[in-house]
């Protein structure tokens, strides 16, 4: 079965020592990930806390992040390959421009969530706008905007297989090479070790996710839902009649 030599040829020690070993293919898949995320990070999250404190632009800017969510990656990775050529440029800029919707609306998203009443009492405190960004929305936002970056993630680290389609290495080289030979088990040998690593990343930014919410928001939430419990536990009692 084909599911079966897939993982044989996974967990086969042959295959992975060397350049073109799993680990180092999966290190260059990971780094990819990062690399595209965190360029993404520096142009859409300046933008989206903007956009959220000033309530500016907003709908442009939705347009925009949903224009380009509709973009298909492979195109414009087709596209910049035959400008740039060989090379991680193609895909990194492809990468980047898939990630920049997600983190755009996890971070305005993140800093239009903080309650008004809040900067309100923040403004009332004699902070300034700058004071208000950096001291209240951000860290009250901080969550969405990590939720933002977690799907940027996910996003990219499925589809940086397709660096492998104009030479940057990753994880993608075993589908390509594959495909070539019609080595099925490798194919799919590949497409299981990315899916372990989008497993390890949703894992690991969920921790990080709820670790960032602040402790008094955190309090709040779990008093709410103990109160929830209270009130769905308590019998309703009927009316006596008179």
């Amino acid at each position: 079965m084909i599911i079966g030599q897939a993982f044989a040829w996974v967990f086969d020690p042959t295959n992975y020592p060397g350049p073109s070993g799993i680990p180092a293919l999966a290190w260059e898949q990971v780094w990819i990930t990062l690399l595209a995320v965190a360029i993404a990070g520096l142009i859409a999250v300046p933008i989206g806390y903007a956009v959220g404190h000033t309530g500016r632009a907003r709908g442009f800017a939705i347009s925009v992040s949903g224009g380009v969510r509709a973009l298909p990656t492979l195109g414009v990775l087709t596209i910049f390959g035959l400008w740039l050529g060989i090379g991680l440029q193609a895909p990194l800029i492809a990468l980047v421009i898939l990630a920049v919707p997600s983190v755009l609306a996890g971070a305005y998203a993140g800093v239009e969530s903080v309650d008004p009443v809040t900067v309100d009492a923040a403004r009332a405190m004699g902070m300034t706008e700058w004071q208000i960004l950096w001291k209240v929305e951000i860290p009250l936002g901080l969550p969405l905007l990590i939720g933002g970056i977690r799907a940027a993630v996910l996003q990219v680290v499925a589809t940086a297989t397709l660096a492998a389609y104009v030479g940057a290495g990753g994880l993608g080289t075993y589908l390509f090479s594959g495909l070539k030979v019609q080595n099925y088990p490798e194919m799919l040998g590949g497409s299981i070790i990315v899916i372990a690593l989008a497993i390890l990343f949703e894992i690991l930014l969920a921790i990080l996710q709820r670790a960032v919410v602040p402790a008094g928001v955190a309090a709040k939430g779990r008093s709410r839902r103990r109160n929830r419990r209270a009130r769905s536990s308590t019998p309703i009692l009927e009316g006596t009649p008179s």
